[in-house]
This record gives C-alpha cells, structure tokens and sequence, in this order.
C-alpha cells in the first residue's frame, strides 16, 4: 500500500509579491508599491522563513524551485543569489533541479535573464497573455507585442527551458482570431505552454467592469468552441494537455506544477505563500500574511510569516489530493487515495459518471476524460458531495 505522505518531491516556493502595475483580471497576491522594495531586506526575511521551514523539513532534497508572484523578474539578482544560496545551504539541492521564474517582458526583466541563468535558474516562464497590441493594452499589460517577443527570443537562446502564458476567451475574440493567434504563440513556444481561459474573479478591476456592464466575455458556446479549439491545435503541433491548462511536449511538463498536482510536499515562503509539508509523520498546511509590510515585520519578529500552521486531518488531505489529481491527464493513484480514508470509489456516483464516460477507473487509477474536463468542477463536485461523513 502507498503511504499518504509517500514522498513525491519536495519543492521550494517563493513569492515576489510586487509588481509595476496590476492586471484588471488578477487576484493574484500582487502589490503595487509607490516606493521602491528595500529588496535587501525582504530577500533576507525570506531566508528567516526559509530557516523555519528547513527546521520543519530536515534531510529533504530539493527537486524544484520556483520564483513566483506578482512579478519575481524585478528581483536583483543580489537578492535571487541569496534566496538560492539559503536553499542550497538548509537542504540537498537536487542536481536536476528545476529552478524557475516567472517573467514579465518588460526590457528591463529581460535584461537580468543572464544574470539570472548565471545564478542557476534553468526555467523561465515568460507572462506573454497575448500577441498583439490591442488585445495587451486590454487586459492591462505593461509590455506590447515587440517586447513580447524579444522576450521570447531571450528566453529562448539564455535557458535550456522555458514557457510561455496566454489568455483566451477574451472580450470580442472569435475562434478564427485564436486559432491564429496560438498557432503563432505554438511557433514561439519552445518546449510548454500554459493556456488560461479567462475568468472574472471577485475583487478584480474586470470583475466591477462586468457588474456593471462595461465587460463582455464569449457565452458559453463560443468559450467552449474555443477550449476545443486550444485542444485540436495543441495536440496537432506535439503539445498535448498534461493538466487543465498546461500542455507540453512529453518530458518537457513543468516539474514543479506536477508536485503540486501530485500532493507533494512544498515550503512555500513570502508574502501570502501557501505550503504544505509534512512533519513529525503529519501533512500540515501553512499560510503567510498577505500584506507585505506586515509579512516582513512578522518575519524580522519571531522568525517567520506564517499566520496558519496547522495539521490536516486525512479527510481534508483525501479532499485536496482528489481536487489537484483530477487536473492531470494522468489522473490520481488510487491506493494513495484509498491510504487517506473516508473516501469510497465503489458508490453509484463514481459509477454513473464513469457511464457519462466523464470518468475512467480501474485498479490503478481514476482519471478524468476528456469530455469530463471541462466540466471539470462539476465532476469533482460530485465526488466530494457523495463521499461518507468522516
């Protein structure tokens, strides 16, 4: 039998909270700040919680690294040098570590890339959102189609691997406009790209825009159209789905997204960052405050930020492993769920959406289809509604 806290990986996540400006659709934990970040100090609190982790998590070795945000390019590389050497010194740094950042196109981003890739980041992924000017000023982006390449093509000739975000479903698109748009973002997309359908999210400049009638995304038919679409084309060009919104070519998927997905263990440090580790035999969740300056204060006080320690007892832990697992195309191991108890695949829900063919499971694993994708929520929703009371 799989143990529940089998060992999947462990991963490092840090989180760069601030950017220039704030996107209308993100509800990310992203600031803007009116000053300049005294980085110095914020990297060096990173390396206090870093220190509180490593405490939690002793003789771990690391499989991945990833700088996210806001915006981790507008870090110096004085401070990606110092997060990276805390790393190297409180665990085993893999040797085929992936170490990733995330990155704006900005010129000035783009211009640390070497020094980047100097200090060991081997992964860059490039929040390119679109390819022409319009569509960029639309959702809000700082950069204009140039620069997005010129990223690219920086990206392309500095790291052994890199990765590029758009967004579709956006207002006024049509199925004609994205086909060609992603078969071009297909040309420039190395080895993986991530392809977000956008959503309005409570508390977003778009979602006030949409409240009151000022934003107008596809209907239900032209969005599916165009997931449909982003499937036939990625899977032609060699870059099938791996998870909801990732494809890949094979052996070329995001290392440290498949922890997650899989249920591993990630030290998740900064401002707002959520982790989960396992210590003294017990997977425990953490949560950082949010607000920056109050995160770092926390940090230079009592050693860390994190406003939420706690044990995850095995119901709850059985809930996010299904809810992440389902995600990938691989789907999830069912011995691994059967080890967290109070949840049964023998009841007539799992049944009846295995007959909608939304489902497919045998001994080794359960799995979504392709018809169940998107419809995804649903499908989970379902098993989680009708799984016994613990």
């Amino acid at each position: 039998m799989v143990n529940p806290t089998a060992d999947v990986g462990f991963a490092v996540y840090v989180h760069w909270p601030f950017c220039v400006a704030k996107c209308p659709y993100c509800d990310f934990n992203s600031h803007v700040r009116s000053r300049p970040m005294d980085q110095q100090r914020y990297s060096l609190a990173l390396v206090r919680e870093l220190e509180h982790f490593a405490a939690l998590t002793p003789d771990r070795t690391v499989s991945s690294v990833f700088f996210g945000g806001g915006t981790p390019s507008l870090m110096t590389p004085d401070s990606v040098e110092r997060v990276l050497t805390a790393v190297r010194r409180l665990w085993r740094l893999s040797d085929t570590a992936e170490i990733t950042m995330e990155a704006n196109p900005d010129s000035a981003d783009v211009g640390r890339f070497a020094e980047y890739r100097a200090l060991g980041v081997n992964r860059v992924s490039v929040g390119v959102q679109a390819l022409d000017d319009d569509s960029l000023a639309g959702l809000g982006r700082i950069h204009n189609a140039r620069q997005a390449l010129n990223a690219l093509n920086a990206a392309a000739s500095t790291f052994p691997r890199f990765s590029l975000d758009m967004i579709y479903a956006r207002p006024g698109q049509t199925e004609a406009e994205w086909r060609r748009e992603l078969s071009r973002a297909l040309d420039l997309a190395g080895d993986h790209i991530s392809l977000y359908q956008l959503t309005i999210e409570p508390g977003t400049r778009f979602h006030h825009l949409a409240a009151t009638g000022r934003l107008h995304l596809p209907d239900a038919d032209l969005a599916r159209a165009l997931y449909d679409a982003t499937q036939e084309l990625c899977v032609s060009r060699g870059f099938p789905a791996y998870e909801v919104s990732n494809h890949a070519r094979p052996g070329a998927e995001s290392r440290h997204n498949l922890l997650y997905w899989r249920y591993g263990e990630y030290a998740g440090v900064g401002a707002g960052a959520h982790g989960r580790v396992v210590t003294a035999g017990t997977r425990h969740a953490t949560v950082a405050e949010r607000t920056p300056k109050k995160w770092l204060e926390r940090v230079e006080r009592v050693g860390c930020g994190l406003v939420v320690q706690q044990a995850l007892p095995q119901p709850e832990q059985a809930e996010e492993f299904l809810m992440m697992g389902l995600r990938l195309a691989e789907g999830i191991d069912i011995n691994r769920l059967r080890q967290f108890g109070g949840f049964s695949l023998d009841g007539g829900v799992v049944r009846e959406l295995v007959n909608l063919k939304l489902l497919t499971l045998d001994d080794a694993r359960l799995t979504v289809t392709a018809e169940g994708i998107p419809v995804l929520n649903a499908v989970t929703g379902k098993l989680l509604a009708a799984r016994p009371l613990p």
